[in-house]
């Protein structure tokens, strides 16, 4: 099925702040706003997995968070010492913080004149939309939490194998970024949906030329690093919810999935074998079915 996508488009979402967006489907269509992952562009949302969406009767929003891609670039300098600090747990200045960063989606919808949206992010994305929905229930039809946590320290850590690469700067420009990236995705992917090393480096490029800051996600990084427990809150969201993770991952371990959906009230868990910190092209039919299904929840529950 063919479905109008718009241009690359910027929306203005709080002072200092604009958004690069782009559209998929029917405007007509159940707003679905798609929110990435630590430094990751909005073309991380697969043109094909955005079209099934389409297919599913979702007018699909995908957009680049602040400080990635080609959205707007926030003041505030964080230092590698800062990152080890919040990391343990000690006290530091965040330059925003998950609340912010949610208040940009609510401003992007604003923007568009939507009211209320589905909502579905990925690994940070996930604590975001999970931010949304508890800040402004009435304005978040059904929320998918992938690959995420909820906050809590003692779930969803990372494997000690990938902080050095976290931690650790490099050199910069191109070619170094490309090296980089397809060192990560060798270890954050999904052993049992491999992906190509040209197809990562093909990825890797894209990404570069759609946008990257460095410093960007560092910041990203330390509000990540400084978000509460949301557990609590979450005991009281009254939104249908959707939670899927990989068994596999390596990035945010399968606890944080748990702890997330053993939190919200009647949601559904989507536990996925051999899967890991990525969304595996052979895959994109199960969670496109599983966002319908949650989302039609709130369709029959009246939201």
């Amino acid at each position: 099925m063919t479905h109008p996508v718009t241009d690359l488009l910027r929306a203005p979402v709080s002072t200092g702040v604009e958004l690069c967006y782009q559209t998929f489907g029917d405007p007509d269509g159940e707003p679905l706003l798609l929110v990435m992952g630590l430094g990751g562009p909005l073309t991380w949302w697969d043109d094909v997995l955005c079209r099934r969406l389409a297919d599913e009767g979702f007018h699909v929003i995908r957009f680049d968070n602040r400080d990635a891609g080609r959205s707007s670039r926030v003041p505030g300098r964080v230092t590698r010492g800062t990152l080890v600090r919040a990391f343990t747990g000690l006290p530091v200045r965040a330059p925003y913080s998950l609340d912010d960063m949610a208040a940009d989606g609510f401003g992007l919808l604003d923007h568009l004149g939507i009211e209320s949206a589905h909502v579905a992010g990925i690994s940070m994305g996930g604590m975001i939309v999970q931010t949304m929905a508890l800040a402004a229930q009435p304005r978040v039809r059904s929320m998918t939490s992938i690959m995420s946590t909820t906050g809590r320290r003692t779930v969803g850590w990372q494997h000690p194998s990938l902080l050095p690469p976290l931690l650790t700067g490099g050199r910069t420009g191109r070619e170094a970024y490309v090296a980089q990236s397809m060192r990560m995705w060798s270890l954050l992917g999904s052993p049992a949906y491999p992906v190509a090393a040209e197809e990562n480096r093909v990825r890797a490029e894209e990404t570069w030329d759609h946008g990257v800051s460095a410093a960007g996600t560092l910041r990203q990084m330390v509000a990540i690093l400084t978000q509460p427990d949301r557990e609590p809150r979450l005991r009281g969201l009254r939104v249908p919810s959707l939670v899927v993770h990989g068994l596999a991952d390596r990035m945010v371990h399968v606890s944080g999935g748990r702890a997330t959906a053993a939190a919200i009230p009647g949601a559904e868990l989507v536990l996925v074998d051999g899967m890991g910190h990525d969304l595996p092209e052979e895959l994109f039919d199960t969670f496109a079915a599983a966002i319908r299904r949650t989302a039609d929840r709130a369709t029959r529950a009246g939201g």
